[in-house]
């Protein structure tokens, strides 16, 4: 799950090892709504930054891998048999 604060780093140009760091030490130190404010380059508290993902959103991605994975594994088994 580090794929996405680190490419969000990099295409903003920030630092991605110290981003990427901070914010895993801000997670373990219990603040778990912070995340990248690639406004102001620094770790912010997205929940005060009015920066919130609707479940939806998360529960979609979710269902689509699920599938995905899913479909793959049937065309394996598929292609197995041959």
């Amino acid at each position: 799950m580090e794929v996405i604060p680190t490419t969000l780093a990099e295409n903003t140009g920030l630092s991605p090892i110290a981003i990427v760091t901070e914010l895993r030490n801000r997670h373990a130190n219990g603040e778990k709504t912070a995340g990248i404010n690639v406004r102001k380059g620094m770790i912010s508290d997205m929940q005060q930054e009015n920066v919130i993902q609707p479940l939806l959103v998360t529960t979609s991605a979710i269902e689509l891998a699920t599938e995905t994975v899913r479909m793959l594994m049937k065309i394996d088994d598929i292609l197995a048999s041959r």
